[in-house]
Order: structure tokens, then C-alpha cells, then sequence
């Protein structure tokens, strides 16, 4: 029995992302602008103020800046097109980034969280003043740029990321107030090493996040809330002309962005083109992958793995 095979490419969209508006794009790069102001400000108001906490906020604020600017890339570098080198673009340049910056944070829990336990054996002298400017600047700073990111599209994973970094900046900065009050009106000295610990296990859980879903985009994993059976389950029960679907992948190029491959038997009689558009459709519109290719199989299924 001779077999045929049909490959589809959704060729609606390009191997790249598609492109974000100018708009969001230059909204993450104010942010970022302003948060790495922001950091560089309260790492030398803690060095001149002798306040621990400013520092930990600052390290915080570093990982958060870099979000914003992995976003930012991300935006930035979606527009440039595909090449022969990199069929896909330049989209997981964020990625890869994300992924080393998570591990360098790690050095820095271990440093503040040291630093923190000493301080709290030795107390050191704090400009209670100096502190409390700086940290009153910072929570200042994180509430416009929180304003300047929102109002962002639902879909757009991107910016809702940064947003919630920049909301873990925001309660940083609550920290780093509260304890420079806390010192300047008690004379508690150990409450800058508490706020410290306190600020270090967000940049933990912040690192340990990015840690995690960029490791998992590297390892081609499955985005979040699709699984390859449900996507071939839907297929066969929505797409039209579509008897069977299997060899079905799904993964991330990037965050928010879902790529397929999989194979496809027709009923006898279909129309191959509209049964490709049906399932480009169906993709689309129940998981949101925006590139898939398909290849359509007419007659028996060859090879392993063809069982659904």
C-alpha cells in the first residue's frame, strides 16, 4: 500500500513571534529604565546608610530590572526576522538570560542571608534618616512604574510577568520603610537584618520561578495548561475532515509563545487544505498555539507511535 503525505505550515504566522506593538514594547523599557535607576540609587543610599535592608531591596530590584529587560528583549527581538542560522528568530535569547540570571540570584540569598545573621549577632550603626529617603524614593518609583504596566493585555504573558515583579519591588520598598521607621523611632537595629532575610526570600521565590519555567522552556516542556493528549483528543472531536491525530508535540519557544508539530488521518472523501486550516483554527482558539506543522496522512499510519 503506497502511502501520501501532506505538509502544512501555518503559514499565517511567521517562525518569529508575532510582533508586539511599538507601545508595550517602550512601556517595558521605561520600566526597566526607571527600576534599574531605582536599584542603582538604593544600593548606594544602603553602602552610605550602612542599611543591610537597602542592599537586599536592591538585590531584589536587580533580579526584577533584568525581568524587565528579558521582557523588553523579548518584545525587541520578536521583530527581527528569521534567518537560515535561527529558523525561529531570536526569542529564546530571554530565556537562556533568564536562566543564568536565576542562578546568579542564588549567590546573592546565600550573601544577604549571612550578612543578615552576622548583623544580627553585631548590630551595626544606621543612618535611619539616609534610609528612610532612599526607601520612601524607591516605594515611590516601583507605584508609578506598577501604573506604567498596567492596563496591559490579558494575553500578553510578557508584561503580566514583569508586572508581578514589579509588585514584589513595591513590597520591598514597604520593608525597607517600615524598618528604617522602626530605627529611627525605637532604635531597633536588628529590625534592618529581619527585613533583610524577609526581602532575600523574595528574591528566593522570584529566582526559584524563573529557575524553574525557563528550565522548563530550555527542556522543550509542555506551556502551562496544555497537554499534548487533550490537544489531539479536541482535534479528532473538533477539527473538520480529521479521523485520528497523533506524534502530537507541543511546546514553548518562548514564554507565551506555543509551538506544534503532529500527524494527522482524514476521513475518506476530506478536503486536506480545509481540514489543515481546521486545525490551525482549532489550535489557535483552544490552546493558543500560534505555529504548528502539521502533515497529513491518507492512508495507514507507519512507524511507532501512531497509536492516539
Amino acid at each position: 500500500m503506497s502511502h501520501s503525505h501532506d505538509h502544512s505550515h501555518d503559514h499565517a504566522h511567521g517562525h518569529a513571534p508575532a510582533q508586539p506593538g511599538d507601545r508595550r514594547a517602550r512601556k517595558l523599557l521605561i520600566a526597566f529604565a526607571l527600576t534599574a535607576i531605582t536599584l542603582v540609587a538604593e544600593a548606594i543610599g544602603g553602602w552610605l546608610s550602612g542599611s543591610l535592608a537597602l542592599l537586599a531591596d536592591a538585590g531584589h530590584m536587580l533580579v526584577d530590572a533584568a525581568a524587565l529587560m528579558f521582557a523588553w528583549l523579548g518584545a525587541h527581538f520578536a521583530r527581527r526576522p528569521a534567518d537560515a542560522r535561527r529558523s525561529f528568530g531570536y526569542a529564546r535569547l530571554e530565556v537562556l538570560v533568564g536562566y543564568s540570571n536565576a542562578l546568579v540570584q542564588f549567590v546573592l540569598v546565600a550573601w544577604i542571608a549571612v550578612e543578615a545573621l552576622l548583623r544580627l549577632a553585631e548590630p551595626q550603626p544606621i543612618l535611619s534618616g539616609t534610609m528612610l529617603a532612599v526607601a520612601v524614593a524607591g516605594l515611590l518609583v516601583n507605584a508609578f512604574v506598577l501604573f506604567v504596566l498596567s492596563g496591559h493585555d490579558h494575553d500578553d504573558l510578557n508584561t503580566a510577568s514583569a508586572r508581578l515583579h514589579v509588585l514584589g519591588d513595591l513590597f520591598g520598598s514597604v520593608g525597607a520603610v517600615s524598618a528604617a521607621l522602626l530605627i529611627g523611632w525605637l532604635g531597633w537595629l536588628w529590625a534592618d537584618a529581619v527585613v533583610s532575610i524577609l526581602v532575600s526570600l523574595l528574591i528566593l521565590s522570584s529566582a526559584w520561578r524563573l529557575l524553574r519555567r525557563s528550565a522548563h522552556i530550555l527542556l522543550e516542556g509542555a506551556p502551562e495548561g496544555v497537554d499534548a493528549d487533550l490537544v489531539g483528543e479536541a482535534l479528532q472531536r473538533e477539527a473538520v475532515g480529521v479521523s485520528s491525530v497523533h506524534h502530537v508535540h507541543v511546546w514553548q519557544l518562548a514564554g507565551g509563545y506555543h509551538v506544534a508539530t503532529l500527524h494527522a488521518q482524514l476521513r475518506a472523501g476530506s478536503d486536506a487544505d480545509e481540514a489543515i486550516r481546521s486545525i490551525h483554527g482549532v489550535l489557535r482558539e483552544r490552546f493558543r498555539i500560534e505555529h504548528a506543522t502539521v502533515q497529513i496522512e491518507r492512508g495507514g499510519c507507519a512507524g511507532a507511535g501512531c497509536a492516539h
